[in-house]
């Protein structure tokens, strides 16, 4: 029966309906007798029967038999780091059913970003790593295609990136993939003598800003009195939220992020902020284009819309309501601890990279019979599990990767564990 016959049908059944006043049993009977009407009340959903009110979901976690938990620790990419905010999901899910040219996506998303980020130009990465890898082809190869094809065989090309000894960090590696030889300095006086016609760039690691001999003003003089381009990875620095420009500001030629930390983005995916001329050429190493160093460095449709979403959503944000939360939720566990007798609970925040209300509770085994690690591992045997960090000396916790309510959670079961 075709749809047209379907609507005649339904249209004389109601006719019936109302001038012969037909039973309910009858009216339903005659629609059941309609091939497609009718199927639909084999199925319970056109016969009275309650539609469930949401879908049950699967918990493929526990089918996996993979362990959750509640995140007192940070922003770890071992712990996959961050949840994303719900509009991030729906942008998301709403690139998964349309397709699009990748480039057409980067350029208008990248446009966005800079211009809410009040810079020359970004483009979404695949992670902090990513940027780094991408920002130090860019400085070798330039525009020239022949060099993109080429690294990391450097012949013919610069070839030596300078950072100070206190910076170097595991992440260094992703210069490297380029083929570079890293030089290492401590001194302003070695930096300069360092410089040569072999200098491609000049890289530094903003979380260890305080730690090395030359900071991030005099850093980027240095730079530019000699014409060498800067990059600052910033993967972990946000907050604060005017981080996100201060650094382009400042003078450092790139500049880069982690989406899925502090910002709450997609896990996998990174920022590359700075000049157009650097950006522009980065963006020749990276994918759709095959044969480059970062061909293996793809981000999908849906997490570059998703980091547009992320940024938007970040600047949105009450950033004082924000840390008013995480200074309530920190002091309250500083406080479900702070009368055992052994226990030295102390909040802190740190000057740089994860800057948050964070809480270090060093003990005494002497007199509480406890040691951090073993309290660590009774927090992540529990349940919920509870992930916490530290070393032999101390428990560090934060809350600003958890659920509001979830340091009720935390703090009932430390003083339950310190007090046993």
């Amino acid at each position: 029966m075709g749809v047209y016959q379907v609507i005649l049908w339904w249209k004389l059944i109601v006719l019936q309906h109302w001038t012969k006043m037909v039973t309910r049993r009858a009216l339903l009977k005659n629609l059941a007798s309609l091939p497609i009407v009718g199927g639909l009340f084999s199925t319970g959903l056109l016969a009275g029967s309650p539609v469930p009110s949401q879908v049950i979901r699967r918990d493929y976690f526990k089918e996996l038999g993979v362990r959750t938990f509640i995140n007192a620790a940070g922003t770890y990419t071992f712990m996959t780091g961050s949840l994303m905010h719900p509009e991030v999901i729906e942008a998301y899910n709403y690139a998964t059913n349309e397709y699009v040219f990748l480039d057409d996506l980067q350029d208008k998303v990248g446009e966005r970003i800079a211009e809410l980020l009040h810079c020359e130009a970004a483009t979404v990465t695949s992670g902090a790593a990513s940027a780094i890898t991408l920002g130090t082809a860019a400085v070798l190869a330039g525009m020239d295609p022949e060099k993109v094809v080429q690294i990391p065989d450097l012949t013919g090309m610069k070839s030596e990136v300078i950072f100070q000894k206190s910076h170097r960090i595991g992440y260094a590696h992703a210069i490297r993939n380029c083929g570079v030889k890293i030089v290492e300095v401590e001194t302003r006086k070695e930096l300069e003598k360092a410089i040569n016609e072999k200098t491609a760039m000049m890289w530094f690691f903003n979380g260890n800003n305080f730690v090395g001999e030359i900071q991030d003003k005099e850093f980027v003089e240095i730079a530019q009195k000699h014409g060498i381009p800067t990059f600052n990875d910033c993967a972990a620095d946000v907050p604060p939220v005017e981080n996100l420009w201060k650094y382009t500001n400042m003078g450092f030629d790139m500049v880069a992020f982690s989406g899925g930390k502090g910002l709450r983005g997609p896990q996998s995916t990174g920022l590359l902020l700075g000049k157009k001329k650097y950006i522009d050429a980065a963006r020749l190493h990276a994918p759709p284009r095959g044969n480059t160093v970062g061909r293996g460095m793809k981000v999908n449709k849906e997490e570059v819309l998703g980091m547009l979403v992320t940024i938007e959503s970040y600047l949105k944000r009450n950033h004082e309501a924000d840390w008013a939360l995480w200074e309530m939720q920190i002091q309250m566990l500083h406080d479900a601890v702070a009368d055992i007798e052994g226990v030295m609970p102390e909040i802190h925040v740190p000057k740089v990279a994860n800057h948050v209300p964070s809480l270090n509770i060093s003990m005494d085994p002497d007199k509480i019979g406890w040691t951090p690690d073993k309290v660590r591992q009774e927090l992540k045997k529990g349940h919920p599990s509870i992930e916490t960090v530290g070393g032999k000396e101390s428990i560090g916790i934060t809350t600003w990767m958890m659920d509001p309510g979830q340091e009720r959670i935390v703090a009932r079961r430390l003083r339950e564990i310190l007090t046993s």
